[in-house]
């Protein structure tokens, strides 16, 4: 079963960082990019578009923030699930989960972001505190150096223009803890099984994104640089050659804003576009991937929509 809408957040820190692409489902079976706007009320991302689909379609969200934590660190806290691991966060022994230490000895287990500033910190101070040896520890398999990109940054490490960890946290908070609470139609891939076998009427299914894992499909090779407007206006034209190869297409208001590179919203609507591009070439089957079934993966770490598994 395709899904109605297919739409992909790009995400950020602040509000004004945090873009959202949306594409539907046509008669002909293929998709039409409609919209680009700011995210807003993160509480009703997910409620939203399962009050559009029903009981008889389905829809499929992806989001640019980690889904899914590092296997060493889920065994250190005797965390065997990660769906059910995230409806305890902010209860009990994680009720400091989803605040950042703010010095080393505030580190643990069950408060294992750190740091809340610079100054003074270390990441071998948050390895220690974990009980952990290396820094790729705190790394899931998907988000390790491959051929086509480098490692990313560790989950829990705050620090720095490329962390991840502020992020998770509001995506987790905000996003994720409440849908997951609130209904049983909500699903996170691979957690909850093959993408297929979740594409079912009324569910709303989640999947982590990540887009510069589509750049080198989309563009033939990764990106020098993509800040500023009017390189971003430059490789306009290949974005839309691309597309039209894989039938999508984009409503005017769309399409005159990767003509012009992205006028409002800057990098983060064009991330939110790329992301939701990808996540069409999987859907429509233009692709090559697949779902992971290496256990410590579907149980704990996830995987990033579309990234091939080797």
């Amino acid at each position: 079963m395709k899904p109605t809408y297919v739409q992909h957040c790009d995400w950020g820190t602040v509000p004004n960082k945090r873009w959202r692409a949306r594409a539907k489902l046509q008669a002909d079976g293929s998709y039409t990019t409609e919209s680009i706007e700011l995210a807003g009320d993160l509480t009703q991302l997910i409620p939203s578009i399962q009050q559009e689909i029903g009981p008889t379609e389905c829809a499929l969200m992806g989001f640019d923030f980690p889904i899914g934590i590092p296997a060493p660190y889920a065994d250190a806290a005797g965390i065997e699930h990660f769906k059910s691991f995230l409806t305890l966060l902010g209860l009990g022994q994680w009720t400091d989960f989803f605040s950042c230490a703010t010095r080393a000895s505030e580190i643990s287990l069950h408060r294992p972001f750190y740091p809340f500033i610079p100054g003074g910190t270390k990441q071998s101070q948050l390895l220690g505190a974990l009980g952990l040896p290396n820094i790729d520890d705190l790394r899931r398999k998907c988000e390790k150096k491959h051929s086509g990109r480098r490692a990313a940054c560790p989950l829990f490490w705050t620090l720095g223009a490329n962390q991840v960890g502020k992020a998770a946290i509001v995506g987790w908070r905000d996003v994720l803890v409440p849908a997951i609470k609130a209904g049983k139609n909500v699903l996170l891939w691979p957690f909850d099984g093959p993408l297929d076998d979740l594409l079912q009427p009324g569910n709303v299914v989640v999947c982590e994104t990540y887009p510069a894992e589509y750049y080198r499909s989309i563009f033939s090779g990764p990106l020098k640089s993509k800040r500023r407007r009017e390189l971003r206006r430059g490789i306009a034209p290949a974005l839309l050659k691309w597309a039209s190869r894989k039938n999508i297409t984009f409503e005017t208001a769309v399409r005159q804003e990767i003509e012009t590179g992205f006028s409002h919203g800057d990098d983060d609507a064009f991330d939110a576009v790329i992301g939701l591009l990808g996540m069409l070439e999987v859907v429509t089957g233009n692709r090559r991937t697949c779902d992971p079934t290496e256990e410590k993966i579907i149980k704990l770490e996830g995987w990033i929509f579309g990234q091939y598994i080797g």
